[in-house]
């Protein structure tokens, strides 16, 4: 099969896999270059829930490649057929499974829904399987998904992009041609907040919690991390103060309460909500402002020698905040670990503001940087990748 890239309304429908295979790679080299592994503070046995894209698939490939750490990774992708390619996230998967057998690292790859009670219990036996006396001491949050069925009840929540108390109006980019067009939301529903909440607040980040105590998997090394974003005032209406805020608000409630009952009793070191700089994602192209900041942002950061990557930020998070050699974490006064510091410098953000409010179509390629997000956009799927051949035919159902 011949795989080029299917695109309807700003959502690519399929993935490369020798895109996303490389891109893999490239993170592996990178992490492997820029971190090493300090004896008894560094991860042994790392937990990564929502691992196959994004922030989540660099932090299981920094804790492998970087400090040798075995991994267990769970997501929830399709499988490629010989009819149509699998999720670009069923591709990095199988890339790391092959990179990390060939490194000789232990690692165990779950595809299965992570809200559910009995994938809590499948993932518990992978870890088992990978060593019956080592602890987790790693567990990375990083779920990104529209969907939460509860499981103890069955009912599904959806979550909604929406803010809070009026509506929201403003400017939106078209990343694939670079036109604007001025977007209205409705404010969410009470019912609306309440299930995004539900789906991307920090309920479930207490209940894997509680399942790995269970079964005596946590250790006084162990450390917890959800990722969270902020972003600038100017897309508080559609992001902190809407919907998405409040389960970001819930991510920190969870990390206090995880604190509460296990770092208090020397059952982990800690919890922490990470706030992280915004990147290109597969849901950052839908939310209405983001386009268009990112692109003013990505201009900015690259002029300023500034810009960083997912696998650039993680292997900071780790080596800067999680994993410095006297073992503390520097953190803000509300116990977040920040990098987005460079993202919300003051000269960043006045410069990205200057060119949001001079970007129009005829000047917007000059002013922002719209063909470094729709790369990333392209990359994220495996698309527009250096070095690979798009011509040639390619397995769908693997590497």
């Amino acid at each position: 099969m011949i795989v080029k890239p299917m695109i309807r309304n700003n959502i690519c429908i399929n993935s490369h896999p020798a895109g996303c295979a490389a891109i893999v790679q490239r993170q592996i080299e990178y992490a492997k270059k820029n971190l090493k592994p300090i004896d008894g503070i560094t991860p042994k046995l790392a937990l990564v829930i929502g691992g196959s894209n994004g922030y989540g698939l660099s932090s299981r490939i920094a804790a492998a490649f970087g400090y040798g750490a075995a991994t267990v990774g769970l997501s929830m992708e399709k499988a490629g057929s010989a009819r149509q390619t699998g999720t670009s996230g069923f591709y990095s998967n199988l890339s790391f499974d092959k990179a990390a057998a060939q490194a000789g690292l232990a690692a165990k790859t779950l595809d299965g829904n992570a809200f559910l009670d009995e994938t809590k219990a499948l993932t518990i036996k992978a870890i088992r399987e990978i060593s019956q006396e080592a602890k987790v001491d790693l567990i990375i949050y990083s779920l990104a998904t529209p969907v939460r069925t509860d499981p103890k009840t069955g009912t599904i929540y959806r979550s909604a992009i929406k803010p809070i108390g009026k509506p929201f109006s403003g400017r939106n980019l078209n990343m694939m041609d670079g036109t604007f067009n001025n977007v209205q939301v409705d404010p969410a529903t009470d019912q609306e907040i309440a299930e995004t909440i539900k789906v991307m607040g920090g309920e479930d980040w207490e209940l894997w919690l509680q399942a790995l105590d269970s079964e005596n998997l946590l250790s006084p090394n162990t450390r917890t991390v959800a990722y969270s974003y902020i972003g600038p005032e100017h897309s508080w209406p559609i992001y902190k103060d809407g919907t998405l805020g409040r389960a970001k608000e819930d991510l920190e409630r969870a990390a206090l309460e995880i604190n509460k009952t296990y770092k208090a009793s020397g059952k982990i070191a800690g919890a922490w909500v990470s706030v992280n700089k915004a990147l290109v994602t597969r849901a950052s192209v839908v939310i209405p402002v983001i386009p268009l900041y990112v692109s003013c942002l990505f201009r900015v950061m690259k002029d300023m020698g500034l810009h960083e990557g997912c696998i650039e930020q993680i292997v900071r998070l780790y080596k800067d905040r999680l994993y410095l050699p006297d073992g503390a974490v520097p953190a803000d006064s509300m116990g977040r670990i920040r990098i987005d510091d460079w993202e919300m410098r003051a000269d960043v953000q006045k410069a990205t503001m200057e060119n949001m409010a001079a970007a129009t179509e005829e000047n917007v390629f000059a002013v922002t940087d719209i063909i470094g997000f729709k790369h990333d956009f392209m990359e994220v799927h495996g698309f527009d990748v250096d070095g690979i051949d798009y011509s040639a035919d390619i397995d769908p159902c693997g590497l």
